[in-house]
C-alpha cells in the first residue's frame, strides 16, 4: 500500500474530523458528519495497521478516533445508579478476580507475623535493643491499651481512616514496582509482631488480642487485597501472557484504581470499628464478635457478588466504551 498516496487522499477528512471533534455545537448535519468521519478513519487505521504499520501515523489516527468517540458520547454525569453498579458489581468482581493475589499475600503476611512473633517472644534480648525497659513497661500497661480512647471516637476514626488509606495507597501505588509491596506489608506486619510479642511476655495477651482484633480482621484484609492488586499491577507487566505489556499493565491499573476507590468505603468501617467499638465497654466476646461477623461480611460481599458479577463477564475494568480504540489487525 503506498502510504504517502493515502495520506495525500484522506488528510482533509482527518482534519475534517478533528475540526468537529473539538466544536462545541453541533448541528444535526455535524453530528451526521462526525460519525461518519469517525467510521472512516476507523477503516484508516485498521488499513494502516495491517498493511503499513506506521507507528507516528498509527498514533495520530488513534489520537482523532479518541477525540471523536468522547465528542460523540459526550460527558457522563455522576448518578447513584453507576455507585450502586459499582459496589455491586465492579468492585466486588475485580476482588473476586484477583482473589488468589490477596489471599495469598493474606496466608503469606499472617504466616510470618506469627512465626517472628513467636521467635520475639523467645529471644526477649532482641527487642530490648529497640525499646528501654521504661518505654516497655509504659508500653505494655498503658499506651497500648489507651492508644484506641486518648483522643473523641469521631476525631480518632478520621485519623485512622486516613492512615490505612495511606498505607493501602502505598501498596497499589507502589505496586508496579513489586519490591515497594513487601516493604510496606514488612513495616507493618514486623510492627504487630513486636507489640504482640511484648504484650504476649508480659502477661497481657488477652488485652492485645482483644483489642486488635474488632477493627484488625477488616483493616489488616482490606491491607492485604490493596497489597494482593498491587503485586498483580506488578506481576502485569512482567508477564503479560496474550496482550502487550502496555496493554496488561493499563487493564490492571484501571482495576487497581477502581479497588482503591472501593476499598476507601472498607477501610471507613474498620475506622468506625476501631474508634467506637474496640475502645467501648462491651465485653471482650462481643466485641471481638464484631469484628468477625465484619469479616465474614466482606467475604460473603467477595464471594457472592463478586463471583456472580464475574461469571456473568465483569472484570472490575472499566466499560469497553472507555477504553483505548482497537481495530482489527491482519495476521
Amino acid at each position: 500500500m503506498d502510504l504517502d498516496a493515502l495520506v495525500a487522499r484522506r488528510r482533509l477528512g482527518w482534519e475534517r474530523l478533528r475540526v468537529l471533534s473539538r466544536q462545541r455545537h453541533l448541528d444535526g448535519a455535524q453530528a451526521d458528519e462526525l460519525l461518519d468521519g469517525y467510521q472512516r478513519v476507523a477503516t484508516d487505521l485498521s488499513t494502516v495497521r495491517s498493511a503499513a504499520p506506521d507507528p507516528s501515523l498509527v498514533t495520530h489516527l488513534s489520537g482523532l478516533l479518541a477525540g471523536a468517540r468522547l465528542r460523540s458520547a459526550g460527558t457522563r454525569t455522576f448518578s447513584w445508579d453507576m455507585v450502586g453498579r459499582f459496589f455491586v458489581e465492579d468492585f466486588p468482581a475485580a476482588l473476586y478476580r484477583l482473589r488468589w493475589w490477596w489471599i495469598l499475600t493474606a496466608l503469606a503476611n499472617v504466616v510470618v507475623g506469627l512465626a517472628l512473633g513467636v521467635w520475639l517472644y523467645h529471644h526477649p534480648v532482641v527487642e530490648n535493643t529497640l525499646l528501654s525497659s521504661v518505654e516497655v513497661q509504659q508500653l505494655v500497661q498503658t499506651d497500648f491499651e489507651s492508644y484506641y480512647s486518648e483522643h473523641a471516637a469521631s476525631s480518632f476514626a478520621t485519623l485512622v481512616w486516613i492512615n490505612n488509606a495511606w498505607v493501602a495507597a502505598q501498596c497499589i501505588v507502589f505496586g508496579v514496582l513489586g519490591l515497594p509491596v513487601i516493604y510496606v506489608l514488612w513495616q507493618n506486619i514486623s510492627n504487630v509482631a513486636v507489640i504482640g510479642s511484648l504484650m504476649h511476655q508480659h502477661g497481657r495477651a488477652d488485652v492485645f488480642w482483644g483489642m486488635l482484633s474488632p477493627h484488625g480482621l477488616l483493616e489488616l484484609t482490606a491491607i492485604f487485597v490493596a497489597a494482593g492488586v498491587g503485586l498483580r499491577l506488578f506481576w502485569s507487566w512482567v508477564a503479560p501472557g496474550p496482550r502487550t505489556r502496555l496493554s496488561s499493565l493499563a487493564h490492571e491499573g484501571r482495576t487497581a484504581a477502581g479497588v482503591s476507590l472501593g476499598l476507601v468505603v472498607v477501610l471507613l468501617i474498620s475506622g468506625l470499628i476501631e474508634a467506637f467499638v474496640t475502645p467501648s465497654p462491651l465485653p471482650t466476646w462481643a466485641r471481638v464478635g464484631i469484628g468477625v461477623l465484619a469479616l465474614l461480611l466482606f467475604l460473603v460481599y467477595v464471594f457472592t457478588l463478586g463471583r456472580s458479577a464475574v461469571r456473568r463477564g465483569i472484570t472490575g475494568d472499566v466499560d469497553e466504551s472507555l477504553e483505548a480504540h482497537v481495530a482489527p489487525t491482519a495476521g
